[in-house]
C-alpha cells in the first residue's frame, strides 16, 4: 500500500511502509480498545463522543441520536485532541484517519498533528528534524488516509491533535492506531500467551492465487474425502471454486444431506472468506487425526464450501489492505451489483398470489418459478448471481449460511417486508425453525455470546440475543435467504461475523476461535428433523419430485432426482403427508427427538390405476385382470356419482 498522507517535509520510502504494517492496529475498529481507553477535549454530545471516534463506524439513518458517526469536538480551534491509551508500552507507527459518517453532514479533518506521552502530562510532539510534523488529513468523509510517523514513537498514549478541517464543517474524525507492543519488565506474567488458537492454519489473507493455492494443497493432504470444483466464472473471469468435503466425494449419496456454506457476497466482507479456508484444512487436519466427530460429520454429510462469490470485488479490496480498503470498496460485483439483492424477487410473486386467488387451495407455497424476464440475457443479474442459482438447482441442498461482515448478529428469512417498510417483522412458516439456526450460531460465538460486549454500530443486537429477523432489521427485496427458501428446498440464514468487516491478520486467529464451533454446530443441524425416501411400493423405485407436506406448516418440499428428502424440524410430533404424480398420497406420523439425528421417515407409494394404464398402454403391454377390474369399479363410482336429470 502507498501512503495517502505525507507529511511537510518526510520522504515516506517503501521501507518505511513495510515497517508500519508490520505493527497491527491497536484496535479501534475491532473494538479491542474499549471505550474508557478513548478520551477526547472535549465533545459536542453523547453521540459524537470519543467512542465514536472509531475507523469505519456507522451511524444510524438520523443525525443526532446517540449512535452518530465520529466524534466531534464542542469547539473549532487548534486546542481539540482525541486521546488512546494503550494500556502498554507501544511503539506507535502510523495513524489512519478518517471523517465522519453521515449522509447529512460533511465534517473531516485536513491535517493534524500526533503527540505521545507515557504519563498524560508531558506530551513529546512527532517531529521531523526540528520541526513538529503536520499531516495531510482528509479530503472526504470516507476514505480512509494513512499517516506514517516519520520515526516510530514508543509511549503508552497517542494524541491526535487536529489543525484544519473542512471549512464548511467542524471537527470530527474517525481513527485507527497501527503499533507494536513492547515488553513490560512489570508484568508479573511475562510468558502468559496472547488470546489466539492452538490449531495450526494458514492464518493471512489469500487473494484468488494464494486462495486456490491453499484450496489445491487441502486436497492433496486429504485427497480421499476432498474435491475442488469450480460453479462458473466471475464478470473478470475469475473460477467461482467449491471446496467439497465427503466420505464420497463427486456423488450424492442416498440420504446424506447437502449443506453449504457461502462467503464473500460483498468482496470487502473477508472474514467469511478466510474462515472458510480454516475450516476446510480444519477438516482435513482432524480427519486424518481421527477426530469422531469430524468423522461423522464427513461421513454423514455433503458438505460444500465456497469461500469467494465475488473475487472480482475481494481483489479490490486486498490491494488496499485491511485498514485502507474502506466500508464499500469492493462491496459491489465489478459491474457493480450488489449481489444481496440480486436474487430473484419471488417473495412479492408469492404476495401479489395470495392476494388474488380466492381459492387458497390452489395456491403454492414452495418451488416458486423464476420469472421469465429475470432470466433473460439483458435482465441485470450477476454472472455470478446466475453461477450460485444454476447451483442451487443442481445439488439439492438442505441447509446453509452466508457469511458476510460489518455486524455481530444471525439474520433469517424473509428478509423484505411484505409491504415494502423499512423493517417490519416478517415471518416464515418455518418461524420457530429458523430462530433456532440462527440461535445456534450466535449462542455458541465466543463473541456475539458476551453479554458485556459493545455494539458495533448503531443498532444494540444483544436486547435481541443476537439473532433477527431480517425484513426487521432492514428490508432486501431479492435476497439469497428468501430465494433459497421459496425456490428450493434449502433453509438458509446469514451470519454478520464481526463489527470489522476487514480484521487485520493478526486478528484472525482469535476470529477463527471465536467461531470455530459455530461454524461445526451450525453444519450439524442439517440432521436435525426427519428424513427418508419416496419410492414406488411395486418397484421401488425412487420417486423424484414428490411433495411432502408437514401438517400445520404452509411450506412444502420435494424430494430429490433419487427420492430421498429432508425435512427440518424442530423435535414434536408431525403428520407428515407425501404426494406425487400418478400415486396415491400417503401419511404417516413422525417423531422428531432431541437427538442430533434425524427421524426415518420412509414412503412407499401406490400407483392410482389410470396412471398404471397409461403406462402399461405407453410400453405397449397387455391390461392386467386386477386393473381392468379397478377401472371398471371406478367408471361405475363417477357414473353414481353424477346427478340425475328427472324430465
Amino acid at each position: 500500500a502507498e501512503s495517502k498522507s505525507i507529511a511537510k517535509g518526510v520522504n515516506h520510502s517503501t521501507f518505511t511502509v513495510y515497517i508500519s504494517y508490520k505493527c497491527p492496529p491497536l484496535g479501534l475498529e475491532s473494538l479491542k480498545v474499549k471505550d474508557s481507553q478513548i478520551q477526547a477535549s472535549s465533545y459536542k454530545r453523547m453521540g459524537l463522543g470519543p467512542h465514536r471516534g472509531r475507523l469505519n463506524i456507522q451511524s444510524g439513518v438520523e443525525d443526532g441520536d446517540i449512535y452518530d458517526g465520529a466524534w466531534c469536538a464542542e469547539y473549532k480551534d487548534q486546542n481539540q485532541w482525541l486521546q488512546i491509551d494503550a494500556k502498554k508500552l507501544t511503539r506507535f507507527t502510523a495513524v489512519i484517519l478518517q471523517g465522519r459518517g453521515s449522509i447529512w453532514s460533511l465534517d473531516y479533518v485536513e491535517t493534524f498533528k500526533v503527540q505521545v506521552s507515557n504519563d498524560t502530562i508531558k506530551w513529546k510532539p512527532c517531529m521531523n528534524a526540528t520541526e513538529e510534523v503536520v499531516f495531510e488529513g482528509n479530503k472526504d468523509s470516507e476514505t480512509p488516509v494513512l499517516a506514517i510517523l516519520p520515526e516510530p514513537a514508543v509511549a503508552q498514549y497517542i494524541r491526535i491533535n487536529p489543525q484544519t478541517w473542512f471549512k464548511n464543517g467542524t471537527i470530527c474524525l474517525r481513527a485507527e492506531i497501527m503499533g507494536c507492543e513492547l515488553p513490560d519488565p512489570n508484568n508479573i506474567y511475562p510468558w502468559q500467551a496472547e488470546e489466539g488458537t492452538k490449531d495450526k492454519l494458514d492464518f493471512r489473507h489469500h487473494n484468488y492465487k494464494e486462495m486456490r493455492k491453499l484450496m489445491k494443497s487441502v486436497n492433496e493432504m486429504c485427497p480421499d474425502i476432498t474435491r475442488i470444483y469450480s460453479i462458473g466464472k466471475s464478470y473478470m473471469g475469475l473460477k467461482l471454486y467449491v471446496m467439497e468435503i465427503s466420505d464420497n466425494p463427486g456423488k450424492h449419496e442416498l440420504g446424506e444431506p447437502e449443506f453449504r456454506y457461502v462467503a464473500g457476497m460483498h468482496g470487502n466482507e473477508v472474514l467469511g472468506r478466510e474462515l472458510l479456508l480454516n475450516l476446510m484444512e480444519y477438516i482435513c487436519q482432524e480427519y486424518k487425526r481421527g477426530n469422531q466427530r469430524i468423522v461423522h460429520l464427513v461421513e454423514e454429510t455433503r458438505i460444500h464450501l465456497l469461500p469467494s462469490m465475488n473475487p472480482d470485488g475481494y481483489e479490490m479490496a486486498y490491494k488496499k489492505g485491511s485498514e485502507l480498503a474502506g466500508w464499500s470498496l469492493g462491496r459491489f460485483s465489478y459491474e457493480g451489483i450488489d449481489m444481496n439483492h440480486n436474487f430473484a424477487d419471488l417473495n412479492t410473486i408469492m404476495w401479489d398470489a395470495i392476494e388474488l386467488e380466492t381459492d387458497k387451495s390452489k395456491l403454492i407455497n414452495h418451488y416458486f418459478p423464476i420469472p421469465e424476464h429475470y432470466t433473460s440475457e439483458e435482465a441485470m443479474v450477476a454472472s455470478e448471481t446466475r453461477a450460485v442459482i444454476s447451483w442451487m438447482q443442481t445439488i439439492p441442498f438442505v441447509l446453509s449460511a452466508n457469511l458476510h461482515g460489518g455486524e455481530l448478529v444471525v439474520t433469517y428469512p424473509f428478509d423484505m417486508t411484505k409491504d415494502w417498510a423499512p423493517k417490519e417483522h416478517t415471518p416464515t412458516p418455518d418461524e420457530s425453525f429458523f430462530r433456532w439456526l440462527a440461535t445456534v450460531y450466535a449462542s455458541t460465538n465466543h463473541v456475539m455470546s458476551d453479554p458485556d460486549r459493545r455494539p458495533c454500530h448503531n443498532e444494540d443486537f444483544l436486547r435481541y440475543n443476537n439473532i433477527i429477523n431480517g425484513a426487521n432489521w432492514h428490508t432486501v427485496p431479492g435476497s439469497m435467504n428468501d430465494f433459497s427458501y421459496l425456490h428450493t428446498n434449502c433453509f438458509e440464514v446469514t451470519v454478520e461475523l464481526s463489527c470489522d468487516k476487514f480484521p487485520h491478520a493478526s486478528e484472525l486467529p482469535i476470529e477463527w476461535e471465536s467461531n470455530k464451533e459455530s461454524l461445526l454446530v451450525y453444519m450439524e443441524q442439517v440432521h436435525r428433523g426427519i428424513k427418508g425416501v419416496v419410492k414406488d411400493r411395486d418397484t421401488e423405485a425412487g420417486i423424484a419430485d414428490a411433495i411432502i407436506k408437514v401438517d400445520d406448516i404452509d411450506h412444502h418440499i420435494r424430494s430429490a432426482f433419487d427420492g430421498d428428502f429432508w425435512r427440518l424440524l424442530n423435535p414434536g410430533d408431525y403428520d407428515v403427508t407425501v404426494t406425487a404424480e400418478g400415486y396415491f398420497p400417503a401419511t404417516q406420523s413422525c417423531r422428531v427427538e432431541y437427538e442430533h439425528y434425524p427421524t426415518i421417515c420412509d414412503f412407499h407409494l401406490t400407483k392410482t390405476p389410470k396412471q398404471r394404464l397409461r403406462e402399461i398402454l405407453a410400453k405397449g403391454g397387455k391390461i392386467p385382470k386386477d386393473l381392468q377390474l379397478r377401472l371398471r369399479q371406478l367408471r361405475i363410482r363417477k357414473l353414481r356419482a353424477r346427478p340425475v336429470n328427472y324430465v
